[in-house]
């Protein structure tokens, strides 16, 4: 069952991931009269509502209480709190997905009191420009067809990943969740090092920038052939790239990347195990 005009949506939450999720299905022609917004600052709410002409609210249950799926997209913390004050509406019997890092659908259950079909996302940043990376987890009381209607929802914003294990979702996080950060990071270092060597700082600024875009693009359009490989095709012989990535092997960037995300790793694991109802279900 793919996304259609005839579904009701709505957005527990109206941040960053709600506004490019919207912003995402309306582009791919999902009316905005089917989406209801609702949180409890009015600023973000009329935001939502001039940009993209939905319905919203600072009430959850009026929000949510006719929605065929319930994107629960409000900060970890304050999970438990709006689960408990919306679990008299599980008899309607929506699709309750949710986008909050460190939240097991187990745990909803707990909250909710009631088995009930939970599917659990991690989305990144790069959704706000279509260009996003998601992996979905379904337990066992999500339908065949509400699997089809996720997945139609977030594809609006790119591409999506089923998993079979619920604890990937954890390395998932340390990998594309967090991932963008990262190659900020290298585009920064990349920036500054050529401004050491005499570059201007607008020009080593756009020439990182259309790197990275390419270097992306090539990926994507070739995907039969794996980075080793594309890298490889770019470093001749005892040429300059050659040199640079000697210079960055022999700094062990491999071994650095692997620290990053083992370190953001065992992060998630820990929020998981903070946040979790687990202890006081």
């Amino acid at each position: 069952m793919e996304l259609k005009n005839d579904h009701t949506l709505t957005f527990i939450g109206g941040g960053n991931m709600t506004f490019s999720l919207i912003s995402g299905l309306i582009t791919t022609g999902f009316s905005p009269k089917n989406i209801w917004v609702t949180d409890p600052d009015p600023k973000k709410l009329d935001s939502l509502h001039q940009h993209f002409g939905v319905h919203i609210t600072e009430n959850n249950i009026q929000g949510a209480q006719c929605a065929d799926v319930v994107v629960l997209a409000v900060k970890p913390q304050q999970m438990k709190g709006v689960a408990t004050g919306l679990n008299h509406l599980i008899d309607n019997n929506p699709l309750w997905l949710s986008i909050a890092a460190g939240i097991r659908t187990t745990d909803l259950s707990n909250w909710f009191k009631k088995p009930v079909p939970i599917l659990r996302a991690m989305p990144n940043t790069p959704s706000s420009v279509q260009a996003g990376a998601t992996a979905l987890f379904a337990n066992r009381y999500v339908s065949v067809d509400q699997k089809k209607l996720a997945e139609s929802i977030f594809q609006a914003v790119g591409l999506v990943l089923w998993l079979e294990d619920e604890t990937l979702i954890e390395i998932v996080t340390a990998l594309s969740g967090s991932g963008p950060a990262y190659f900020f990071l290298v585009m920064e270092a990349m920036e500054e090092a050529a401004v050491k060597l005499g570059l201007d700082p607008q020009s080593a600024r756009l020439l990182t920038f259309q790197t990275a875009l390419g270097a992306a693009k090539m990926v994507t359009n070739h995907q039969d052939q794996s980075a080793a490989i594309l890298r490889q095709q770019v470093t001749s012989p005892k040429g300059t790239t050659e040199q640079a990535i000697f210079s960055l092997e022999k700094a062990n960037l491999r071994e650095i990347f692997f620290q990053a995300l083992q370190a953001a790793h065992h992060r998630a694991q820990e929020l998981t195990q903070e946040l979790g109802a687990t202890h006081d279900a």
